[in-house]
């Protein structure tokens, strides 16, 4: 099938509406291979409903969602957009905290999870390697041995970061990923995410300003469903609309 478009994932003209309000108002923009953005924007903008769009949790009433050039995901269900390579974060991290950081990276490994092939399943020379540079990644090498339940929040971020990144994603939306860090975490976030983008696509879904300042990408402000304004954290910062509804309060 030909490409309907060079992005990577391209919202068009999509609307949600949920009891009469618009959460999602025409909103559209697009994402290319290897970008990564931040979305930022006030309460209430539409930021968690874009990404129930596009993980296939809610359908709009209009518009288009075209991933890969080729697929629409408003025609598709949540499994069937998981396994085209779109992976979603949520803000508070769900990981399995009675199991070791290396069960949880294991259990979410992309492979054969068929029941005859778990019952016989042995890490190949492969998938250690795999495992061996998320840990990297995501900074947990020295704690892989551990409970995940013992570990801080923003480790518990980073394992379900991890996790995400065992199932090979071609797109990463992540949503507040250091709310309720410390100033040390936050900076390593940064640094894993910017590691993470050499090779995905990434968008993030955050309300630190100062995070999104060290991240150096494009940034787009929601407002009210739509996209209010776009650019580099300065000019956004600067739009006179953005420091009204969101930055000035």
């Amino acid at each position: 099938m030909k490409a309907l478009t060079s992005a990577l994932l391209y919202l068009d003209g999509v609307t949600v509406s949920f009891d009469g309000f618009k959460a999602l108002n025409n909103l559209s923009f697009a994402i290319a291979a290897g970008e990564m953005r931040a979305i930022i924007g006030p309460n209430g903008a539409g930021k968690t409903t874009m990404m129930d769009v596009v993980t296939g949790k809610t359908r709009p009433e209009l518009g288009d969602v075209i991933f890969d050039g080729r697929h629409n995901l408003t025609r598709l269900d949540e499994t069937e957009i998981a396994e085209l390579g779109i992976g979603r974060k949520f803000q508070k991290p769900t990981v399995f905290d009675s199991h070791t950081v290396l069960d949880n990276i294991e259990l979410a490994l992309k492979s054969d999870r068929r029941a005859s092939a778990a019952l016989w399943w042995r890490e190949s020379v492969g998938e250690r390697r795999r495992i061996d540079e998320i840990m990297e990644i995501i900074r947990l090498t020295a704690v892989r041995g551990r409970r995940a339940g013992s570990l801080s929040h923003g480790q518990k971020q980073w394992l379900e970061i991890g996790m995400l990144l065992a199932q090979e994603p071609k797109l990463l939306l992540v949503d507040e990923p250091v709310a309720g860090m410390t100033d040390a975490e936050t900076q390593q976030t940064a640094e894993l995410l910017k590691e993470i983008n050499r090779d995905r696509t990434v968008v993030v879904v955050e309300h630190d300003m100062a995070f999104v300042r060290d991240l150096h990408v494009k940034v787009t402000c929601l407002h009210e469903g739509s996209v209010l304004a776009e650019g580099t954290i300065d000019q956004v910062s600067a739009n006179e609309r953005v420091v009204e509804v969101y930055l000035g309060r």
